[in-house]
């Protein structure tokens, strides 16, 4: 089975390889099959009556067995998700695990993938990353999240929505510290292409007060040297205690920070009695 890349804009970053491959396939499987059968057009690739099949989040359990039958019976298949480098933040993963479970060579054609094209672009360091797909959707659960990442030493990559962007910005200023260095790509290679840089908190406050539409990815720096004061233990805990027990708070930000439980949790006690 084929997995092959698709653009994530411009229809030409499409590889040649890419095109041989739809051109030859036997059975095409895409997430999005309108936008697959518009990219073939456009690079004059007839589908000549071979089956287009749909496989995506809701239908992949019921499309599966068709493509492992096709893949038994000495077919040759490929899937294309709808934007981008195939199982990374792409639903074919299902698929292509049990096609190997069945034996079945597995063959990937590069191609485009949003989060190495914005980590190109941020002008944070590239040597040394980690893509952690899309955050929770509530606040809680969101800066739960973050704080687990606060002491990876990597730039962190995120998806998100417009629609949640600025508040994903504010809680990763609040979580992560104000004046650390992120930037945020959208529309990459598409005509309202766009990067935005600077720290987070000058991005939570540009995204608040202008919000951007369109497919995003966020890319926040790695942490510098761990050098906290009082206030620092203070904002950390002040950010969280709305959102935990005082008690949860102390063992979160203590964790984070690299402190000693009890000296945080002193701190929590005379800012909950305040």
């Amino acid at each position: 089975m084929y997995l092959v890349a698709t653009p994530i804009g411009a229809a030409r970053d499409i590889t040649l390889r890419t095109l041989d491959i739809l051109a030859a396939a036997d059975v095409i499987a895409a997430e999005d099959t309108r936008s697959l059968r518009k990219l073939m057009d456009i690079h004059g690739i007839a589908l000549e009556g071979r089956p287009l099949i749909a496989y995506h989040d809701h239908n992949g359990a019921q499309a599966r067995p068709r493509l492992m039958a096709a893949l038994e019976e000495g077919k040759s298949v490929v899937y294309a998700s709808e934007a981008g480098t195939p199982m990374v933040a792409d639903p074919g993963f299902d698929l292509a695990r049990e096609a190997i479970g069945a034996g079945h060579g597995l063959i990937s054609a590069p191609g485009p993938s949003a989060v190495i094209t914005a980590l190109t672009l941020s002008g944070l360091p590239t040597d040394r990353f980690l893509f952690a797909g899309f955050l929770p959707n509530t606040s809680s659960a969101r800066k739960t999240a973050l704080r687990s990442l606060a002491q990876v030493p990597a730039t962190l990559a995120f998806y998100e929505s417009p629609k949640r962007v600025a508040a994903m910005l504010r809680d990763a200023r609040n979580v992560l510290g104000a004046e650390r260095q992120a930037a945020l790509c959208r529309e990459l290679t598409k005509k309202f292409e766009e990067v935005l840089r600077g720290t987070l908190d000058e991005l939570a406050a540009e995204l608040g007060e202008n919000p951007r539409k369109g497919e995003m990815v966020v890319l926040i720096d790695r942490p510098g040297e761990l050098s906290v004061n009082l206030s620092d233990i203070e904002q950390a805990l002040r950010a969280v205690m709305g959102d935990m027990s005082v008690r949860d708070a102390a063992d979160a930000v203590s964790h984070d920070l690299g402190l000693k439980r009890r000296q945080v949790y002193q701190i929590a006690l005379r800012l909950d009695s305040e």
